[in-house]
């Protein structure tokens, strides 16, 4: 979903000639695999959140403390992320975030036998913090895999593969997560103290089993990287000493200060839209379906943002990317005014079609926040991945406003974010007249 920059590690040591093109084909081959991991434990919460507002009876706006610890560990971990990986390097910062992101996964295990919700935060926030590692080391490796005027398309490119693992997780976790129906405290209640041990065994291990997978894999995954060759890139522009340089030089920058909301406003709006999806459709008026059917209109949403993604990454190498950007910000928002105004299933068509034209937003928005910056290219990058903040904050912000005017009309909180996005689109991205630092 997100892309992110580091300081390039001083360990790369490779020009960006022959090598570039020599390993680009099966480079991307193994970074797409990253990128699909990363997409496929993102959009579980999707899942989880119904899950566990279920299972701990929350209230919309505590259950979505999901999104708010998940996506806030972007926000507190970025900067700490870019040092590890300046420090270790791509490769091995990308080994360093699976391994981080499979001890998060694997904490699942004791905060489900413990049947608490904290303890669940907690996982998360490890899980995210290896993600955060992994989004900055992979996403600037991919962005140097060839030329620059070419990175937008094939940052989009890159991230349809992260799209797919947003598309399978939704079907994923419908199958092994919602699989049962959930029973409320009172009917717990009633239950004889045996009855009630053996549905908490049930509960946990309804996570526990696709946690402990995902783990699995993310080590295996881990020890492939880590035995696989990959190019040593370095990028060029960012030579130059940054020490000199600080994050308030970047916000100096006109398109990246709007670059930087930009990026707020589109994860915040991106993550608050699929983490209602599920209990939006489970609506009588809107579409009436089971927890478990809705899943696999959460997973028509991540595929059309896939799909959509694919054919981004052709439009945008002949296409401006400020004007598809724009364009695709004012058709989200007749879509979302549509399933805001309607019921049934205009309206569950209209939330789900939204998926398609967020498709090249990130890459597009993250692409135009750092053009032109040379030696500020990090520093630029380590505030827009600051940025993916967000998506912790709007969906708890949509979660208050839920518990009080109700699912649909709290779909407002979105709405402004994709009115922003217009903005940018079509004005604040353009590279302006920029101030002389002094040092």
């Amino acid at each position: 979903m997100a892309i992110a920059s580091a300081p390039t590690p001083p360990a790369s040591s490779a020009k960006a000639g022959d090598t570039r093109y020599t390993y680009f084909p099966l480079a991307l081959g193994v970074m797409t695999t990253i990128f699909f991991m990363w997409g496929f434990l993102t959009c579980l919460n999707d899942i989880l959140i119904p899950h566990l507002k279920a299972v701990f009876e929350l209230s919309y706006a505590r259950v979505m403390l999901i999104q708010f610890t998940f996506f806030g560990a972007y926000f507190l971990m970025s900067l700490p992320s870019g040092r590890l990986v300046a420090a270790l390097g791509y490769k091995k910062g990308i080994v360093a975030g699976l391994a981080i992101a499979g001890i998060g996964a694997l904490g699942f295990w004791p905060a489900a036998a413990l049947h608490n919700y904290e303890a669940f935060l907690g996982a998360l926030f490890v899980l995210a913090t290896g993600i955060t590692v992994l989004q900055v080391a992979a996403n600037p490796y991919v962005a140097l895999l060839g030329p620059e005027r070419t990175s937008s398309s094939r940052l989009t490119l890159a991230q349809a593969l992260n799209s797919a693992g947003t598309a399978i997780a939704p079907i994923f976790g419908g199958l092994l997560i919602l699989a049962n129906t959930v029973k409320s405290g009172d009917e717990v209640s009633q239950m004889s103290a045996v009855e009630q041990a053996a549905y908490r065994a049930q509960e946990a291990s309804s996570v526990q089993g696709p946690y402990l997978g995902l783990a699995v894999v993310l080590f295996l995954l881990a020890i492939f990287v880590w035995l696989f060759r990959l190019p040593a890139l370095e990028e060029s522009t960012e030579k130059a000493d940054t020490s000199k340089h600080t994050l308030k030089d970047a916000l100096r920058y006109p398109h990246v200060f709007f670059g930087v909301l930009g990026i707020f406003f589109y994860v915040g709006s991106e993550v608050s839209i699929g983490s209602f999806l599920v209990n939006y459709l489970h609506m009588p008026e809107i579409g009436n379906f089971s927890e478990k059917e809705a899943t696999h209109y959460v997973s028509a949403y991540w595929t059309l943002a896939m799909i959509g993604r694919f054919i981004g990454s052709a439009l945008l190498v002949k296409v401006s990317p400020r004007l598809l950007l724009g364009l695709f910000a004012i058709i989200n928002l007749v879509l979302l005014l549509t399933t805001m105004t309607t019921t049934g299933m205009v309206a569950v068509y209209s939330v789900v079609a939204i998926g398609l034209f967020n498709s090249i937003m990130f890459p597009t928005i993250f692409s135009l926040g750092i053009e032109g910056l040379g030696p500020l290219t990090g520093k630029a990058s380590s505030l827009l991945i600051m940025a993916i903040v967000g998506g912790a904050l709007m969906p708890y912000i949509q979660g208050l406003f839920a518990d009080h005017i109700g699912v649909q009309h709290a779909f407002f909180i979105p709405l402004i974010g994709y009115a922003y996005i217009v903005f940018y689109g079509f004005s604040g991205s353009k590279v302006r007249a920029v101030p002389t630092t002094t040092h």
